[in-house]
């Protein structure tokens, strides 16, 4: 039985993840953007072991994440599944500034991943439109381009895949993961999604608490079990290191 802390676990995929992983036996800890959100999944979930809340396209949000999971840990298992999509008409910014999209899907996860210690699997939500993300590092929140709410979003999920290959080399003890999960039929997928909601979660659940040899890799990029080759940015360890940097200097914390 493993200890699983799962971000955006309040609906859509994550709480499919954790149903699935519930189900099983494991010690799961959900995650809401609100109080409110995290205490509808724990009484949708009553077996769960915790929630916490905390709205990620804040700093102060994801700091209050972070607290409460480690709070609430350690975790064998932690899941980046929180996001948001790119049906965003006009560029907005959060309360601290920041590009609503690329603080949400980036920098939330990048600060929870930094407060929190590496567990031994880690496993980060991006998405099949990565492949058309663009590596623009002197315009990570589109100030200088015209604003294309669909780019925003690939090159979010580029992102994601970069931190997490990033990770992964920092620390080969752990297994480090980046999921495809699909086109979803879930609010953010929209109703002419594809694929179920068991669908979009089946990948992580089995790197979750799997243990077999094909679970147990890391730095992969997957879809449906099988190993893709993702956007040729994240294999490009000096693009992987100045992001993180970028990353550094906006939250003030190094990633371990």
């Amino acid at each position: 039985m493993s200890r699983i802390f799962i971000t955006g676990s309040a609906q859509g995929i994550g709480a499919e993840c954790a149903r699935q992983l519930a189900a099983q036996g494991h010690e799961v800890v959900l995650h809401g953007r609100t109080p409110e959100r995290a205490a509808a999944a724990h009484e949708q979930l009553p077996q769960a072991a915790a929630a916490v809340s905390g709205d990620l396209a804040s700093l102060a949000g994801a700091r209050a994440v972070a607290e409460q999971a480690n709070a609430a840990g350690p975790f064998d298992v932690v899941i980046h599944n929180a996001g948001i999509g790119g049906g965003i008409a006009e560029r907005t910014l959060t309360e601290d500034g920041l590009e609503l999209i690329f603080h949400t899907n980036v920098v939330g996860p990048y600060l929870v991943t930094a407060l929190m210690p590496v567990a031994a699997r880690m496993i980060y939500l991006t998405s099949g439109l990565e492949s058309q993300g663009v590596w623009q590092s002197d315009d990570l929140q589109w100030s200088a381009r015209e604003w294309d709410g669909m780019q925003a979003y690939s090159d979010s999920k580029l992102h994601d895949s970069m931190l997490a290959f990033e990770l992964a080399s920092r620390h080969p003890e752990s297994i480090i993961n980046v999921v495809d999960p699909g086109w979803i039929k879930t609010r953010l997928g929209g109703p002419n999604a594809w694929d179920d909601v068991e669908d979009g979660a089946e990948t992580q659940v089995w790197l979750a608490s799997s243990t077999d040899d094909a679970a147990t890799r890391t730095a992969r990029y997957l879809k449906r079990r099988e190993e893709l080759e993702p956007n040729p940015v994240v294999r490009d360890m000096a693009a992987r290191m100045e992001l993180v940097a970028r990353l550094e200097r906006i939250t003030g914390v190094p990633l371990p």
